[in-house]
C-alpha cells in the first residue's frame, strides 16, 4: 500500500533488530536448563514474543490515527492526571506489586504492567505541547518552572515507590527538552544549584538504606561484593569476559548459571555482550544509532514546532535511558534497575516505545499527503 511507504522504515527495522538481539539474548537463558522451572526454559522468550506482536499492532493501529488533536486539545493533560493519580492512590492504599524494591508494577490478572513507562511517553508530549505553545516566552523563568512542576510530579511519585532509575531519566528528559526549547544559561546554572541541594535533601532524608549502598558500591564496588556490590561486579565481569568475538550464542556463563541478576531486564546488555562480544556491541550502537538518527530526522523535516519537541523528546527519553543502562552494565554508573529500550525484557516499555514511534510516524506519513490522498480515493471507491 501507498500508505505504508511513507513509513520511515529504517527506524521501524533498527527498532525490531534490537527487539530481536535482545530476543537471542533471553532465548541462551534457557539452554541446559529445566523448561519446567519459571525462571528457565523459553519463559521470557516466549513472553517477549507475545509483546513484540502486540507492539506491532500498536504501532500499526498508531499510524492510522490522525494525532493533530494533541497539538491543541487537553486530553493528553488527562492522561497525564490519571496515570499519577494511579501512583498516588498506590502509594496511599497500596495494592501494587513489589519488583526488585520497587512497588511500581500493578498485577491485571497474570499480567504485570508497569505504568511509569506510559508516563515517560505522556511527559514528552505535554512537554512538547508546553514548549512549542511558549517557543517565545520560553526565556522567562515562570515557564521553565512551570515545565518542572509538570515533570516534577511523576518524578517524586516515582521516586517514593522508589523507582529511582525513571525518576532520573524523566529529570533528564525535562533538561534535555529545556535545554531544546531555549532555556538561558544564568537559569540553567540556577536548576543546578537547586539539583544539588535537592539531592542532598534526598540523600539525606529521601533515599532508602538499599538505594544509598547500591551508590557506594558504585563508588567502590570491592567493598561488599557479596552485596550492594554485587550487581556491579557480575556485570562488569561479564561485558569484559566477551572480549572480541563473545563467548558465543548459549556460551555465557554469568547468564546461563545465573551469576547475573536480572539478566532478562535489567542486565540485558551484559548478558548479550558476554556472549557476542565487543563486535556484538557494536551492533547494538548501530542499530541504536540509527534509531536515534532517524527520530531527529523526522523531527528536523516535522511541520510544527510541536513535532519537533516531540522528537527531540523522543530521542532523548531513549538515549538517557540506553545511556544509563549501559553505563550501570559497565561499572560506569550506579546500578539504577533501568532496562535497555526495545532489548529488555517486559511488555509495558516495549508496547509503548513503539505506540511512541507509531505518533511520530503518523506526523510524517500526514506531513507528506499520503494519508490525506488515501482517504479521497477511498471516497471514490478505488480501494
Amino acid at each position: 500500500m501507498r500508505f505504508f511507504r511513507g513509513v520511515d522504515w529504517i527506524l521501524v527495522f533498527s527498532a525490531v533488530i534490537l527487539s530481536l538481539l535482545g530476543l537471542a539474548a533471553m532465548k541462551t537463558f534457557g539452554i541446559g536448563i529445566n523448561p519446567a522451572s519459571p525462571a528457565g526454559g523459553d519463559y521470557y522468550f516466549n513472553r517477549q514474543i507475545l509483546w513484540l506482536i502486540l507492539s506491532a499492532v500498536v504501532f500499526i493501529s498508531a499510524l492510522f490515527i490522525d494525532w493533530e488533536f494533541l497539538k491543541t486539545n487537553s486530553i493528553i493533560l488527562l492522561f497525564f492526571y490519571l496515570v499519577a493519580l494511579v501512583f498516588l492512590a498506590v502509594l496511599l492504599l497500596g495494592g501494587g506489586s513489589v519488583v526488585k524494591g520497587a512497588e511500581s508494577w500493578y498485577r491485571v490478572y497474570s499480567v504485570a504492567l508497569q505504568p511509569v513507562e506510559l508516563m515517560k511517553i505522556i511527559l514528552v508530549l505535554v512537554l512538547a505541547k508546553y514548549f512549542s505553545r511558549r517557543h517565545v516566552e520560553i526565556a522567562r523563568f515562570f515557564h521553565i518552572f512551570v515545565s518542572g512542576i509538570y515533570t516534577a510530579i511523576p518524578v517524586i511519585l516515582v521516586m517514593f515507590q522508589p523507582d529511582f532509575g525513571s525518576a532520573v531519566v524523566m529529570s533528564a528528559l525535562w533538561l534535555g527538552m529545556a535545554l531544546v526549547g531555549g532555556i538561558k544559561m544564568r537559569h540553567m546554572l540556577m536548576l543546578l544549584g537547586v539539583a544539588v541541594v535537592a539531592g542532598i535533601i534526598a540523600w539525606n532524608f529521601v533515599f532508602l538504606p538499599y538505594q544509598k549502598s547500591r551508590i557506594l558500591a558504585f563508588l567502590e564496588p570491592a567493598r561488599d561484593v557479596r552485596g550492594a556490590g554485587y550487581h556491579a561486579l557480575q556485570s562488569t565481569i561479564a561485558v569484559g569476559s566477551g572480549e572480541i568475538l563473545g563467548k558465543g550464542i548459549g556460551f555465557g556463563t554469568q547468564s546461563r548459571l545465573s551469576f547475573l541478576p536480572e539478566k532478562e531486564s535489567d542486565f540485558i546488555f551484559a548478558a548479550f555482550a558476554e556472549e557476542w562480544g565487543l563486535i556484538g556491541v557494536l551492533i547494538i550502537f548501530l542499530f541504536f544509532g540509527l534509531v536515534i538518527w532517524r527520530i531527529l530526522r523526522a523531527g528536523i523535516y516535522g511541520e510544527s514546532n510541536f513535532e519537533k519537541l516531540y522528537a527531540a523528546g523522543l530521542a532523548i527519553l531513549f538515549f538517557a535511558q540506553a545511556t544509563i543502562h549501559v553505563g550501570m552494565n559497565m561499572g560506569l554508573l550506579p546500578i539504577t534497575g533501568l532496562g535497555m529500550p526495545f532489548m529488555s525484557y517486559g511488555g509495558s516499555s516495549l508496547v509503548s516505545s513503539f505506540l511512541a514511534l507509531g505518533i511520530l510516524e503518523s506526523f510524517a506519513i500526514r506531513k507528506k499527503g499520503i494519508f490525506i490522498g488515501m482517504e479521497e480515493r477511498f471516497k471514490e471507491g478505488v480501494f
